[in-house]
């Protein structure tokens, strides 16, 4: 089991504070308007499409009545399911990075207010028998100071309607063992090459402690390289199915 993560590594304390005060922002993310709240109401009319068909098991923008895309009936994914807010676009890509690399910790409160409007999200938070949040490899913990998947994670189960969720968060189940370079760019087979080996359970974690249904959470899902490399170490535990919420996906190309 890996130590516990050093003080210089935690948020500090105006950081926490941000966190849990809400520090909305002054103007709206897209128009820009002020004083408004983090999206006036005329822009997430625009912006948001809570209503937008995506596949069950990948998220992607479905063109079709159908539930699942074509890629997953042709190569069976190893998520059981998959829920995603947006699309990886403007304004919500935005609203990622301040939440990533700028230190505005109260996005994370936001976005978990969308995706527990998006179909789905509460029937896997209730289902769930554990939520592992997608950790960061140390270096990446060490530069930045907090793990935005888990400031999400926390978000949603903070939010959720009152005895909804009975799983608990558990942020050190996972580990990240290796600082794979940065996955932006790459495509998936390049993606799956960068994490082979870059994840590993607890030592000593047993088949009960993950349940029948892992819940996986992140902030963006590019190819689904790094939510099917964990997937499938859970299953190699005994996880007999595991699903996964993001805020954001990268639409395919040509979508």
């Amino acid at each position: 089991m890996t130590a516990a993560t050093p003080d210089k590594q935690r948020p500090s304390l105006w950081q926490r504070a941000a966190q849990v005060l809400g520090h909305l922002p002054s103007q709206c993310l897209v128009c820009r308007s002020w004083p408004r709240d983090w999206i006036c109401a005329s822009c997430a009319q625009v912006c948001w499409q809570p209503g937008l068909r995506r596949c069950s098991r990948c998220a992607l923008p479905l063109p079709a009545s159908t539930d699942v895309c074509a890629g997953c009936l042709r190569d069976t994914p190893l998520l059981q399911c998959c829920h995603a807010a947006v699309d990886y676009s403007p304004p919500w890509d935005g609203m990622v990075m301040r939440l990533k690399f700028h230190q505005q910790l109260a996005w994370a409160n936001r976005m978990a207010q969308l995706l527990l409007r998006t179909p789905g999200v509460l029937a896997s938070l209730q289902q769930a028998s554990v939520i592992l949040p997608v950790p960061l490899s140390a270096g990446r913990m060490r530069e930045r100071g907090y793990n935005q998947a888990l400031l999400l994670a926390q978000a949603l189960c903070r939010q959720a309607p009152t005895g909804l969720v009975r799983a608990q968060v558990q942020p050190r189940y996972l580990q990240r063992l290796l600082d794979t370079p940065a996955q932006a760019g790459l495509d998936r087979a390049a993606r799956l090459r960068n994490l082979r080996h870059a994840f590993a359970l607890r030592p000593g974690l047993q088949a009960q402690d993950l349940g029948a249904c892992p819940l996986l959470v992140d902030d963006v899902m590019t190819t689904g390289a790094t939510l099917g490399a964990v997937a499938q170490l859970l299953q190699t535990r005994g996880a007999p199915a595991v699903q996964a919420l993001v805020f954001a996906r990268t639409p395919a190309p040509g979508q």
